[in-house]
């Protein structure tokens, strides 16, 4: 195993995590937000798993997410 080569996937992987995750979340906030679903001062309880079966990783990040 190249330690480089892996360093470097992680990062892009985990940069198109954040990307994607975080253009997400605003955009299912904001959807909720328009059509009444949420007030605006919540505290939103979220939850990522990360999975990859080959190397038998499976786990859940819990967080929350503040709105005001």
């Amino acid at each position: 195993m190249d330690e480089d080569v892996l360093n470097m996937s992680l990062r892009k992987f985990l940069k198109k995590v954040g990307v994607t995750g975080q253009r997400e979340i605003e955009r299912a906030i904001r959807a909720a937000l328009a059509d009444g679903r949420l007030e605006g001062d919540e505290k939103l309880e979220a939850r990522v798993r990360l999975e990859i079966p080959k190397a038998g990783l499976d786990v859940v990040i819990d967080g929350v997410i503040e709105l005001a």
